[in-house]
């Protein structure tokens, strides 16, 4: 692994792990295109944590305020003070407590059929094709009436409901961020709320494929530099694409990553 190599990988991870174009299908198009082998667990391990970094830097308010509206909660519920239910009256523990639901699915699916659905990276005809339909999926969201998304809170059934679109993308092609802001979207939540809880609901989801990666393969040394460029640059673009998408995802534009989709689904076939 080069310098320019970790680099560019970096700028790929960081950009399309968060807009909704697949981060799995851009890795495939062009470890063919440029001719790359498939990066070292370590190295995609580096670039995933770094995208993990931009969550927690960019929504680090929202984070602040989840574990102290849990301390808070915990206190009260282990002293006596409060009852089980009392977490109705703290929102961000309540918030918190939706990710732990739409954890489950998504690990339930993952942990299922992880294998069947990675094995689809080999078939890239599938993987163009899958491009295709996230650009479907994206675009859904331009046929969404503003006065549907009103929902300015989380609820079990639609925790649930995203959580296992969260699982469903897996599959090489399919983008997380779009497939889970679309379908919070069509559960009626508000546009900002849709996407706070598909990018909070990434953090376990990113830990937990991290650990199933790091226990199902053989681990081997690898440069530290590349691991470190990577980290960094994967932190940095990660943190801009979020920026981005969130500024597009309040004015009602993801639909404008569609056609983008399309193009480089329709690339993805014919080229390969």
């Amino acid at each position: 692994m080069d310098f320019l190599s970790s680099v560019l990988l970096g700028v790929i991870q960081g950009l399309t792990e968060f807009l909704p174009v697949s981060s799995s299908g851009h890795l495939v198009f062009f470890q063919n295109l440029l001719g790359f082998s498939e990066p070292e667990i370590l190295f995609d391990v580096a670039l995933h944590m770094g995208t993990l970094l931009a969550v927690f830097i960019f929504f680090r308010a929202d984070l602040m305020q989840i574990a102290l509206d849990i301390k808070g909660y915990l206190s009260d519920i282990t002293s006596g003070k409060a009852p089980l239910s009392s977490i109705k009256e703290r929102p961000h523990a309540l918030f918190a407590l939706w990710v732990i639901v739409g954890t489950i699915p998504t690990g339930i699916i993952g942990i299922v059929f992880k294998d069947a659905l990675e094995s689809l990276f080999g078939k890239i005809e599938l993987v163009g094709l899958m491009i295709i339909v996230t650009g479907i999926i994206v675009g859904i969201s331009r046929l969404i009436p503003q006065s549907y998304m009103k929902k300015n809170k989380l609820g079990l059934v639609t925790a649930l409901l995203v959580g296992a679109s969260q699982g469903l993308a897996i599959t090489p092609g399919i983008s997380r961020s779009g497939t889970t802001i679309v379908c919070g979207l069509l559960c009626g939540l508000d546009r900002e709320l849709a996407a706070r809880f598909s990018f909070l609901l990434s953090i376990p989801a990113i830990l937990g494929a991290l650990v199933l990666q790091l226990s199902s393969h053989e681990l081997t040394a690898i440069d530290f530099t590349p691991m470190i460029t990577g980290f960094i640059v994967a932190a940095l673009s990660g943190f801009f694409a979020l920026k981005v998408l969130m500024k597009m995802v309040k004015r009602g534009k993801l639909f404008w990553f569609a056609p983008y989709c399309w193009l480089i689904g329709l690339v993805v076939i014919f080229m390969f």
